[in-house]
């Protein structure tokens, strides 16, 4: 049995309150910025396409302190645009579609721990029509 580096998950088991964007940038490389590279953007593995950062408020109403903020990376070759604000508030509603996660060890701290990050295929309105799936 081979267990695939991405795990697939539904949004709802990850975001069970929904999510908020708080904004969308692209991932740089700081290897490539440091080298004066013209095009420091990070590049998806698989597909070659450009990777973005959508930065994501949980809405879980039980998180700690530091962990409401998450970052949910797409790769796709134009920047992704975010859902319409909801009237009368600076929230961004969104739903991914498409949505998995790749655990990996943090050694980074005195302590290493497991971290996981998130990936998409897309972003769209709660609710929202699913993109069309390709042929």
């Amino acid at each position: 049995m081979a267990v695939p580096m991405r795990i697939p998950v539904s949004f709802g088991d990850v975001f069970p309150h929904g999510a908020f964007v708080l904004g969308v940038e692209a991932d740089r490389d700081f290897d490539a910025v440091k080298a004066g590279h013209p095009d420091p953007q990070v590049r998806d593995k698989e597909t070659g396409a450009r990777v973005w950062v959508v930065r994501v408020l949980d809405a879980a109403p039980d998180l700690r302190v530091g962990q409401a903020e998450v970052k949910v990376k797409i790769a796709v070759e134009h920047q992704p645009v975010p859902p319409d604000l909801l009237p009368g508030t600076p929230f961004r509603p969104a739903e991914f579609d498409g949505l998995t996660i790749t655990a990996y060890v943090d050694q980074s701290r005195k302590t290493p721990r497991v971290g996981y990050s998130l990936r998409a295929s897309g972003m769209r309105a709660p609710g929202g029509a699913r993109p069309a799936k390709a042929a």
